[in-house]
């Protein structure tokens, strides 16, 4: 009975600081405003996993604070500890739960990613170009119309984002769209994304790319379908012929290649 009583006080102190520590955490708006549609599956996922979090900090500080006190060195005491070989029902225990938690995460997920990168009709397609240390995009339609600088999308209508890197590793990253990828030489690397909120956002690298990196930054905008449309339109560049050439070259075998139609 007596023997027991430590570990419930533990355990009850292990489930009030957890939570605590989750009630102060999963409060804080860590990622901002959303502007697609994995914004919220992702932020859900990043609250269960400061839960479990919460609640593993929890049981480490409690049991850290009980062996301190418990096993604490009186004044005056410099003999040896005593020799302990090992717990083989604890050992047991603190393998087997974060393996349980581990597994857990990576499940839930794998279920978010594949939620997230669900397949939708009538995708446009955008071919996104980094060197340092620009942002340029080519899109579907009039003459592979070409932007630099300046990435339009239409709201609620799904893009897969080619990604091609002419020189070394970049990232993309739309802070309100959850989704970053990173832009890999030789391959096509792709992110799938919905934006659902018309506005203007940011494309920032998140790859330290060398000196100009802080820099690597382009104008998002999110309109409508038919401002969309009209922007591709107004379009009077051309994506260059060693972009176009990396297209080709990249070695994934699966990439969408810009052309008519499907703007």
């Amino acid at each position: 009975m007596y023997g027991r009583l430590p570990i419930v006080k533990m355990l009850a102190a292990t489930i009030a600081l957890g939570a605590i520590l989750s009630a102060i955490m999963v409060s804080i708006n860590w990622n901002g405003q959303e502007g697609s549609t994995a914004a919220p599956e992702i932020d859900n996922l990043l609250n269960v996993m400061i839960v479990l979090s919460s609640f593993v900090f929890a049981l480490v500080m409690v049991m850290l604070g009980y062996a301190l006190y418990k096993f604490r060195a009186k004044p005056g005491d410099e003999s040896d500890g005593e020799p302990i070989h090992g717990n083989t029902r604890l050992e047991v225990a603190w393998t087997l739960i974060p393996t349980i938690i581990v597994l857990f995460a990576g499940g839930y997920s794998w279920s978010v990613l594949d939620s997230i990168e669900e397949p939708a009709d009538n995708p446009l397609t955008v071919d996104v170009f980094s060197q340092q240390f620009a942002w340029s995009f080519g899109y579907p339609g009039k003459d592979f119309a070409f932007s630099e600088g300046e990435l339009h999308v239409p709201v609620d209508r799904q893009v897969h984002f080619k990604m091609h890197a002419q020189d070394v590793i970049h990232s993309f990253w739309v802070p309100e769209w959850r989704i970053k990828k990173d832009a890999v030489p030789g391959i096509t690397t792709t992110a799938i994304v919905t934006p659902d909120k018309i506005g203007t956002y940011q494309l920032i690298c998140t790859e330290l790319c060398g000196f100009g990196h802080s820099t690597m930054r382009a104008k998002v905008v999110v309109e409508s379908p038919k401002d969309f449309q009209k922007w591709v339109d107004g379009l009077d560049s051309q994506i260059p012929d060693d972009f176009l050439e990396s297209i080709n070259q990249d070695t994934e075998t699966n990439p969408v290649p810009v052309g008519p139609g499907g703007a």
